[in-house]
């Protein structure tokens, strides 16, 4: 085990927000092991609210703005940061250069990636495309030469998120909430990031919601708001849409007021996991989609998935084995 007290650590991670999600508790693993020192996210612009509500992070390094710069400014700006140690989570070979160049002391990446040999001085054997681990363990076992934590239980996983510093909801959001029902969020949609459980079903789980026990929410962006307008979702009375209503931040805050998420593998669901509400996520029985390597991981979060093994629809086209399971498992799911 790598005994090294490190001060300074970037953790590069710059692809979509439930990825950037199931790495938060690898910041807070390194916290854990490293007190005092200080955590550099780097990422991209559109999880820096992610980002800035973790406990664990003290800094967010912006990739979308160091990538737009020349490349001897942006080796000048990650020397500045004075960084001994950065942790290549998502590989990305520009990074990896740029690390190398800046002079950062340890360069972190797997021995997967050619350009790992050469911008990489501590290797480590991890191969995801196979595994049977958690993406989130997956990610831990990433330093465990760092940590000596190897094969973190799922059950322990969520202690280590630490989105505690969400923003305070506007009260226009606030007053949306019914404190005598259960205040249920849905996201319909994934932005083509996963499979989709269907706008079909959706409507039918909002329908045998009773009106005088929940109360409903669309999330979404703009677009997705768009895109379910002539679905009739949103005709439903006791639906309120808020597709491209508020920004990451207050939608981080508004899931973490609610009591129920329900969506496919986005990252909604992963947020509303990591925040402690019960999050039920809708699976596709396709590795490496499954949930045995991408399920909520919270106290209240599940998950459901047929029970079987299929390819069907692997390169494109929706999920039938997914759109099979019927609403009223999810109702059942959420119970009161």
């Amino acid at each position: 085990m790598d005994m090294k007290a490190y001060q300074r650590i970037i953790i590069s991670r710059t692809d979509s927000i439930g990825d950037v999600i199931l790495t938060l508790p690898l910041s807070g693993i390194l916290k854990k092991q490293f007190p005092q020192s200080e955590i550099i996210f780097l990422g991209r612009s559109y999880t820096q609210d992610v980002i800035g509500a973790c406990e664990h992070i003290n800094t967010f390094l912006n990739w979308d703005e160091l990538a737009s710069k020349e490349e001897t400014s942006a080796i000048r700006d990650l020397k500045d940061l004075a960084a001994d140690l950065i942790i290549h989570v998502f590989p990305r070979q520009e990074i990896a250069h740029l690390a190398k160049r800046a002079g950062i002391p340890t360069r972190l990446g797997t021995t997967n990636r050619l350009y790992h040999w050469f911008n990489c001085n501590k290797l480590v054997r991890l191969s995801r495309r196979k595994s049977s681990l958690h993406e989130a363990q997956l990610n831990i076992n990433l330093v465990k030469s760092i940590t000596g934590i190897d094969d973190m239980p799922l059950g322990n996983i969520h202690k280590f998120y630490g989105l505690t510093q969400t923003q305070v909801l506007d009260t226009n959001f606030t007053t949306l909430f019914d404190k005598e029902k259960i205040n249920v969020i849905l996201h319909p949609k994934s932005k083509g990031s996963a499979r989709e459980w269907g706008l079909n079903n959706f409507i039918e789980l909002i329908k045998i919601l009773p009106d005088e026990k929940y109360k409903v929410f669309i999330s979404g962006t703009e677009d997705e708001g768009l895109m379910m307008k002539d679905s009739g979702i949103f005709d439903i009375d006791h639906v309120v849409n808020l597709c491209g209503e508020m920004s990451l931040a207050q939608l981080i805050s508004f899931i973490k007021a609610c009591d129920v998420m329900v969506a496919a593998s986005t990252g909604p669901l992963h947020l509303a996991a990591a925040l402690g509400i019960k999050a039920i996520g809708i699976y596709p029985p396709i590795r490496p989609m499954h949930p045995e390597r991408w399920a909520p991981i919270g106290e209240k979060a599940t998950f459901l998935v047929k029970d079987k093994e299929c390819d069907e629809c692997r390169k494109q086209g929706p999920c039938h084995c997914m759109q099979e399971i019927l609403p009223d498992k999810i109702l059942k799911q959420i119970g009161a």
